[in-house]
């Protein structure tokens, strides 16, 4: 099935701005967790993580959802199909991925915006947890330009369901659509 144009390009303006939104809201999440790690100022770092616990909540999380359902709606909904073509295989998989990650994590921020807003945090308070956030973060930001490099590049290779519709008469475009 593939949607009409009007909504094929309203799907792909929502997956647009929702994963640019999702690996922004990852940035900014970065710049807070590395602020509360960084800083010897203790407003400045009970701000940063009560800003992470706002952050993740009403910006990360919600950006990620939108994206992996747009992202399933697109690939459903258009000629590039979810299991035809390999690159956008690797993109379902690792934004499902990331998204489980982030669930997993959100326990660990609220703990921490919890903790430094109620009190001052001292800087052996938590340090793992805190330690966690810069690096859930970073390493965040780089799993999300995967599936941003996927998405520019759409690189050849077609998966086995891919060659069966082919060979089947269903179209399957091996090179790249036009934009």
């Amino acid at each position: 099935m593939t949607l009409p144009p009007v909504l094929r390009k309203a799907a792909l303006v929502a997956h647009v701005v929702s994963s640019v939104g999702w690996l922004g809201a990852v940035v900014v999440f970065l710049a807070l967790a590395v602020t509360g790690v960084a800083s010897d100022d203790e407003q400045t770092v009970r701000a940063a993580y009560v800003a992470t616990g706002v952050a993740a909540t009403y910006a990360v999380v919600p950006f990620a959802f939108v994206a992996v359902a747009s992202g399933l709606v697109q690939s459903l909904g258009t000629h590039w199909g979810l299991v035809r073509h390999y690159w956008v295989v690797v993109k379902l998989v690792v934004s499902v991925a990331a998204l489980a990650v982030l669930l997993l994590q959100l326990d660990s921020i609220r703990l921490l915006a919890d903790a430094a807003a109620r009190a001052p945090l001292a800087p052996a308070d938590l340090s793992a947890a805190r330690t966690s956030l810069v690096v859930h973060a970073a390493g965040g930001v780089l799993v999300l330009l995967v599936p941003t490099v996927l998405s520019v590049y759409k690189p050849r290779g077609v998966t086995r369901y891919g060659r069966r519709r082919a060979a089947a008469g269903g179209a399957v475009p091996v090179e790249r659509a036009p934009a």
